[in-house]
């Protein structure tokens, strides 16, 4: 069997960064405040990612930083100093997509491993040894590659060139991403990292000489939104991943909530490891893996371009909208004098409500709220205020970074 490949999540914040840690990943990637194709994300300060940094690997985790734009010139000189600076706090890897972006970092860093980002459209194992040969420790795979395709690149590469592939979340109408519709309709460049995804946007058709009455875009009768494309989910194909030589297994969503990155991260944690365990064990808890993964925020799944050309069944056509089958209420934190455990709350919850506790382990516990009380020690019926500090007994003991969430009916 092949070497138990690398679990790579996503951080949005700090706070995420924790989570994926402790929910079982093995790298996080993140984007600073500037050259990374998530301009929307919240984004870590130097600071922020220089304690990241050190919590990751107080645990064994590594820490990828996203430069993945595609620089033009007036970007090149602040790259230089973007990383002079990045070179002080020490991250694993960084994700680059430009060429110039990547030799400025071999010159400057040349300590912290380069990665190739998805956006440079690496779709053939002459690009991979391309790369290679400037230095690049990994190549990040087009998501429009076959596993097939993945495996003959993986046959033709030197055995220390490592292949990071998508194996789940948001996919892109665009090949390797390369989409003009942000930047026409609003003028924000999705290769600078701001996307606005009009690719979820409603579409009617307006005929020239009547200019105001709007024909909708049928397919099929199924509905009108016509770029929007299912979520990758990979969980039930993770022996095909292997076997296609795989190095690191990457999770999309770099703009997500704690409650999806811990709910991800740890159904695939588990799926990986009791499949290097017994493929037996994995093919017997398969149940359990799809039922969390469903759990947390998504829009339909499809396998993308992994078997294969994708059908149109890959398509939304009734609706570009979420199923939500939790609601985020808070994470653990530390326990004061009294037993009560502080969280800073996410969303409304009261006294007597049944909720569920959401342990890294894969452990759900359901519990009722037996108290609430404010900052100051005053009981409170409920906590209806977002990220209010709440000391709170759910009637047992719990653990730091805990997730706390309600199931919707």
């Amino acid at each position: 069997m092949r070497k138990k490949p690398e679990l790579l999540v996503p951080a949005s914040s700090l706070e995420v960064l924790r989570i994926a840690v402790i929910f079982g990943a093995d790298a996080v990637y993140i984007g600073g405040e500037a050259f990374g194709l998530r301009a929307k994300a919240k984004n870590f300060s130097m600071e922020e990612m220089a304690e990241g940094i050190r919590f990751a690997h107080e645990h064994d985790v590594k820490v990828y930083v996203t430069a993945n734009i595609l620089a033009h010139n007036d970007d090149l000189e602040g790259v230089r100093e973007y990383f002079e600076e990045l070179k002080k706090i020490g991250p694993d890897a960084l994700i680059i997509a430009d060429p110039a972006i990547f030799m400025i970092a071999k010159e400057v860093c040349p300590e912290i491993e380069r990665h190739v980002s998805t956006q440079a459209n690496n779709t053939n194992y002459g690009t991979y040894q391309f790369w290679h040969s400037l230095g690049a420790k990994r190549v990040v795979s087009a998501r429009e590659l076959s596993m097939a395709e993945i495996k003959g690149i993986r046959e033709h590469i030197p055995n220390d060139l490592e292949i990071e592939t998508f194996i789940h979340g948001a996919m892109c109408i665009s090949y390797s991403g390369r989409c003009l519709l942000s930047n026409y309709f609003t003028g924000r460049d999705a290769n600078q990292g701001a996307c606005t995804h009009p690719c979820r946007w409603k579409y009617a058709v307006v005929e020239e000489k009547r200019p105001n009455e709007y024909f909708p875009v049928y397919e099929n009768d199924r509905g009108t939104y016509i770029f929007n494309s299912k979520d990758l989910c990979m969980i039930e194909h993770i022996p095909d991943l292997v076997d296609a030589g795989i190095d690191s297994f990457k999770i999309e969503g770099r703009m997500k909530t704690a409650l999806y990155v811990a709910t991800v991260a740890r159904t695939y944690r588990k799926a990986i490891d009791d499949f290097f365990e017994s493929p037996e064990k994995y093919q017997a808890n398969m149940p359990w893996y799809l039922d969390q993964i469903s759990n947390c925020t998504y829009r339909q799944f499809t396998t993308g371009f992994f078997y294969g050309k994708p059908s149109e069944e890959a398509q939304i056509y009734d609706s570009n909208t979420y199923v939500k089958e939790y609601t985020y209420l808070g994470i653990v934190g530390e326990q004061n004098e009294e037993g009560l455990y502080c969280i800073e709350q996410r969303n409304k919850f009261s006294v007597g409500e049944e909720i569920e506790v959401m342990k890294p382990n894969g452990e759900n516990v359901t519990v009722t709220v037996k108290a609430i009380k404010d900052e100051k020690g005053a009981d409170m019926e409920s906590a209806p205020h977002p990220q209010q500090i709440l000391f709170i007994d759910l009637g047992q003991p719990l653990e730091k970074y805990d997730i706390l969430r309600r199931k919707e009916e």
